[in-house]
């Protein structure tokens, strides 16, 4: 019998969607992967060479639990260079590996059993799996696609009770690229509840927009960020939380008995990743190489037939409504997967009010994005004849 605490967690479809597409390449296919969010771009050199030193170095053993000292202070002139955060204390800073730790960390620190967290809906879909985990309890808000998908602050307190304990913010979000307005940020900052914000998609923001981190509005939060996306690091797996001083030591001491520290090569990369000059114009590259997919993915995904309402400013997804061909996107991305070979995510993955969408991803090459699109173009039309 299953523990209880594990009943709720649900697959993540979109690795369902990767490993039938993996299956399908080694009986031979070609596979475009618009599927999952994970950078095509090699992580930048001085990076690598970071790494490598602290290796040549002896750099191999555990470190500060809370992470190296260089980091976190890096960590924290990061947020004043960026969003004017003053005096942030490189103590309120735990370094994880990945920031998927770094939820379950923060959420056990704050969450009881019965709590509630309020969740845009859709939403990321890890996490509600999170709340359940701990045995609390996701509340959902639905975002519309005419809204840009951002909260609702009127929604918000519509929904609350006198269980919620937290509201979940991701901007720019996955799945819709989407960013929430600095009013609204405000709004929600003053409901004084506590607020987790996922800012791990900041750096990647288009057409002059500016991703507004929730420090700066409230202290009330638990912020969390790394270098997955923005520095091309996934299989690195470095993130890290900022934390409110009085939840530093909870934090503290599960990060102890549960990971001990974060890797320590990854470290000494990711402070390179933060302080290295040409790192930061490797990601401008990589930044105005993502814009040109976005728009052009943009363009032939509406040539298609697909609903896009308003552009998505940031992340690099494309929350596109595919109602005109399925009321069903899990039916229709296996279905695009089995007869088109592209790989794309349905929008049940991230709940009830994605369905009918499809999530395509364009952190991957220009050709590649182009052959996927077509291979759909194809296959969409031919169903219909």
């Amino acid at each position: 019998m299953e523990c209880k605490r594990t009943e709720h967690i649900k697959s993540f479809i979109v690795m369902d969607v990767l490993e039938r597409a993996q299956e399908l390449e080694k009986q031979g296919a070609d596979i475009v992967h618009l599927e999952v969010g994970e950078p095509d771009f090699d992580t930048p050199w001085p990076i690598k060479g970071a790494a490598i030193k602290a290796l040549i170095d002896g750099e191999t053993h555990y470190t500060h639990s809370l992470g190296i000292r260089e980091l976190r202070e890096a960590i924290c002139e990061y947020y004043e260079q960026n969003y004017g955060i003053k005096n942030l204390n490189p103590d309120r800073v735990v370094v994880t590996s990945g920031s998927s730790p770094a939820f379950l960390i923060a959420f056990g620190a704050l969450m009881n059993a019965g709590d509630e967290i309020i969740l845009s809906n859709p939403c990321y879909a890890c996490y509600p799996n999170f709340a359940h985990f701990l045995q609390a309890r996701p509340v959902y808000v639905n975002v519309e696609e005419d809204d840009g998908f951002q909260f609702q602050p009127e929604r918000i307190k519509e929904a609350i009770t006198n269980k919620t304990k937290a509201i979940m913010i991701n901007s720019p979000a996955n799945p819709t690229g989407h960013l929430i307005d600095a009013d609204r940020l405000q709004a929600i900052a003053e409901m004084d509840l506590w607020i987790f914000s996922d800012e791990i998609y900041h750096g990647l923001v288009y057409d002059g927009q500016k991703a507004h981190s929730i420090l700066e509005f409230t202290d009330k939060c638990f912020v969390f960020n790394g270098f997955s996306k923005l520095f091309a690091m996934t299989g690195w797996r470095l993130g890290y939380v900022i934390v409110p001083e009085n939840f530093v030591r909870p934090v503290q001491c599960m990060a102890q008995n549960f990971f001990i520290s974060a890797n320590a090569p990854a470290q000494r990369a990711a402070l390179a990743a933060l302080t290295h000059p040409m790192v930061a114009q490797e990601v401008n590259k990589m930044v105005d190489m993502y814009d040109k997919r976005r728009k052009f993915m943009i363009k032939r995904l509406k040539e298609i037939g697909f609903k896009i309402v308003r552009e998505p400013k940031g992340a690099f997804y494309v929350f596109a409504n595919a109602k005109e061909f399925s009321q069903n996107s899990f039916e229709l991305a296996f279905e695009i997967l089995e007869n088109a070979h592209v790989g794309v995510t349905p929008g049940i993955d991230f709940g009830s009010n994605g369905e009918g969408f499809l999530r395509f991803c364009y952190a991957n090459s220009l050709d590649l994005i182009e052959r996927g699109l077509q291979r759909i173009e194809e296959y969409l039309h031919s169903r219909t004849k």
